[in-house]
């Protein structure tokens, strides 16, 4: 389609016709992502607010189209890599934010990291040395002062506030730790995300750490405590890792709250959207 015609379709969007601004947006949208630029430029362009406000909703519209594809690719990778799939999340919010821009950022906190650690200590201390640089150094911290917002899903805000969610921080921490070669993974407690450290060397036994507790240490012990005041019956994946998809899965699920708290539930649907999506027939977890 030429940009005269395109052009002439966008000028249609100020109709007082439903028939024909439904027409006319259904003609958009099967355009496909390419037409992305030219609303964009159009948008930046046009003076009438109506129309502004008509084409922001059709990018948004094939904007998720494309994430819906590229979020249902991802599941389908059994080893689909996580930071991917965090950037996949927080484009639903960030639509222009660049995985390669994330990457960047997180080799520089790897980078802090790897300066001080030591490869010939104790697991424990490992983890210490971690803890040190990331709460510390760094001053990456758990959200309570705005525990509910989206942004604590999202891993690029994170990334820049240096303030997390309690899953948000465990995959920071988790993707530093194993680019130290750290055999540290995710699990999926009740109401908690934590990680666990589970060696493949048998003089050390496995341990986890709550990274939203400044990377606490503590026990299996522990954690059949806290099943028991929840007065739940124990299950093998409260104590083992869980898979990347399990994770994303997880930070969908914290979204869909997220934004029903904050009472943005048309955004809180189109999660639900790409969870049933990507669950296939599963229980969604909500």
């Amino acid at each position: 389609m030429q940009e005269s015609e395109l052009k002439a379709l966008v000028s249609l969007l100020d109709d007082e016709d439903a028939q024909i601004i439904s027409h006319v947006e259904e003609k958009i949208i099967s355009l496909g992502e390419e037409i992305i630029p030219f609303l964009e430029t159009e948008w930046e362009s046009n003076l009438n607010p109506l129309v502004q406000s008509r084409i922001e909703d059709l990018i948004h519209v094939l904007q998720f189209d494309i994430l819906k594809s590229k979020l249902t690719a991802w599941f389908e990778d059994e080893e689909g890599d996580l930071l991917e799939g965090m950037w996949l999340v927080a484009t639903y919010q960030y639509p222009d934010l660049e995985l390669q821009k994330l990457r960047q950022d997180l080799e520089q906190i790897y980078y802090e990291a790897w300066l001080e650690f030591k490869t010939d200590i104790h697991p424990y201390d490992q983890v210490k040395l971690l803890n040190s640089v990331l709460f510390n150094k760094l001053k990456f911290g758990a959200n309570t002062k705005n525990f509910h917002s989206p942004g604590n899903s999202m891993i690029n805000v994170v990334l820049e506030g240096r303030k997390g969610n309690p899953i948000s921080l465990c995959v920071l921490y988790m993707l530093v730790a194993q680019k130290l070669k750290m055999p540290v993974y995710g699990v999926n407690l009740p109401n908690l995300f934590i990680l666990t450290f589970k060696p493949e060397n048998e003089n050390y036994s496995q341990f986890y750490i709550n990274a939203f507790n400044r990377g606490l240490i503590f026990s299996r012990e522990d954690i059949d405590n806290y099943i028991a005041e929840l007065r739940i019956n124990p299950q093998d994946t409260f104590y083992q890792p869980c898979s990347n998809q399990d994770i994303v899965l997880r930070s969908l699920r914290n979204l869909v709250n997220s934004f029903d708290k904050i009472g943005d539930h048309s955004k809180s649907e189109e999660i639900k959207t790409l969870l049933q999506l990507v669950s296939k027939g599963n229980d969604l977890g909500l």
